[in-house]
């Protein structure tokens, strides 16, 4: 542990970085690699975390550590890195007459509509529709982007110790 305050120390005279515990204030962009964007973030309202605390998934977080200030940079990162590979074992049948209380129309249950679900500890989980044969809904519970590579671009504002 010695070693690696001394590190960062030393790097700290070059100016500041990210590093775990740093508050960071950041501008992004994270697009799937057809350019369509799923998040972003304005200089006006950044988004702000402190790296360690879980609120990125670990690939982000390691690829901001070492940034400075007015860095930019651009990643691709393998779905298996961002939200993880679709889980086969994560699409379900669900019987039509579940949905009647959350769709007064039942025309409005088609693929691709994201609906949301109750965990047993009463956690809201997103669920996407994939299709819908005759009574039978199939569900997928993955999350919706995994099996996908994302584009995330970020530019740092500011880093807090």
């Amino acid at each position: 542990l010695q070693k690696k305050k001394k590190e960062k120390a030393t790097l700290f005279r070059r100016g500041k970085k990210c590093w775990i515990g740093s508050k960071v204030s950041i501008v992004h962009r994270l697009a799937l690699t057809d350019d369509s964007e799923v998040d972003s973030s304005t200089v006006q309202d950044p988004f702000i975390f402190t790296v360690g605390d879980g609120a990125l998934f670990p690939a982000l977080e390691e690829l901001i550590l070492g940034l400075s200030v007015e860095a930019e940079e651009s990643f691709i990162i393998a779905a298996e890195y961002g939200f993880g590979a679709v889980d086969s074992t994560q699409i379900h049948s669900i019987p039509m007459d579940t949905f009647e209380q959350q769709f007064e129309d039942t025309a409005e249950i088609a693929a691709g509509v994201v609906i949301y679900f109750e965990s047993p500890a009463g956690d809201e989980v997103p669920a996407t529709i994939v299709s819908v044969e005759g009574s039978e809904v199939m569900v997928d519970f993955n999350h919706p982007l995994a099996g996908r590579d994302l584009k995330f671009e970020v530019k740092v504002i500011s880093i807090e110790d």
